[in-house]
């Protein structure tokens, strides 16, 4: 299978490790890397076959400045929902690709473990059940792959996932327990499956990789970008601090904000995202903790 990777951060270039096992894939990005197989844009968008590991606030812009539709398939590598429009990325994709040429990746996958061929297990989602068998199928030994139909859930799992971790770093950094941080996940799951349903997601994409494992995974361990964020609010930084500390993206801060703003409009219960927007905004996190527990 030839393939063409967009985008050359840590998860950009962990899906490359592993789709380069079996395939032939090349890669690009805004920057020059020094990486095998690094190709200009041209050449990458000129492949049938596309992974887009841009981040999700960027990703309209880049496809109004750079993308030309010559009929490519696309694995959406990126979590979050649009800030400014509220627009889940099925949506932002699908105003420029048909849906039927639309998968998206999910599933727990820190990318330093995916580049150190460790055992994992992902799932792409598409409304194009053998799309998504093409890219599952290309996947290595090392990673078993699953494919379902439910965009949706796979979209908002991915992304609210990583609203919780936020919470879950906080937790841990103000050291309220193991008691609280169980607490807080279980009741982040019932969350994020709720605003899911909402959207016309299936329950039970919740309690799959893409959801339960991916949240367990991302709010409870330090290699969490998002969780690295509360452990940083926790200890009072400001965002700017935090973000400057990270050098990276930490997609739940904008999705945290969309969040908000969807469920103010769609009238949506969602006490811990919402906590945690009212950090981002400066509450003191044991405030917002507090008034969790009421």
């Amino acid at each position: 299978m030839k393939l063409a990777i967009i985008g050359a951060g840590k998860w950009g270039q962990a899906l490359y490790h592993a789709y380069s096992k079996n395939n032939e894939v090349v890669i690009t990005s805004r920057s020059p890397k020094d990486i095998e197989h690094f190709v200009s844009l041209d050449e990458a968008l000129s492949y049938k076959y596309l992974i887009m590991a841009i981040p999700a606030q960027s990703v309209r812009s880049w496809m109004e400045e750079n993308f030309r539709d010559l009929g490519q398939n696309i694995l959406v590598a990126a979590k979050g929902i649009e800030t400014s429009t509220g627009a889940f990325l099925n949506e932002v994709y699908g105003a420029f690709v048909p849906a039927d040429r639309l998968a998206f990746i999910s599933g727990p996958s820190f990318a330093a473990e995916v580049q150190k061929t460790l055992p994992t297990a992902l799932k792409i989602s598409s409304t194009n059940l053998e799309l998504a068998k093409v890219y599952a199928d290309a996947l290595p030994k090392f990673i078993k792959g699953y494919v379902d139909d439910d965009v949706v859930g796979a979209e908002v799992a991915g992304a609210y996932k990583n609203v919780i971790a936020i919470a879950g770093g906080v937790c841990d950094g103000l050291a309220l327990g193991n008691n609280a941080r169980a607490a807080l996940i279980s009741r982040g799951l019932v969350e994020m499956t709720r605003f899911g349903e909402h959207f016309g997601a299936r329950v039970e994409t919740f309690l799959s990789l893409g959801g339960a494992g991916d949240l367990f995974l991302t709010a409870s361990s330090q290699l969490s970008r998002n969780y690295r964020v509360g452990l940083g609010l926790s200890q009072g930084k400001s965002i700017e601090e935090i973000l400057e500390e990270l050098g990276e993206v930490a997609e739940g801060i904008p999705t945290t904000t969309a969040l908000f703003n969807i469920a103010q409009k769609e009238n949506i219960y969602l006490p811990i995202a919402n906590e945690v927007h009212n950090m981002l905004e400066g509450k003191n996190p044991l405030k917002c903790v507090q008034d969790l527990l009421k």
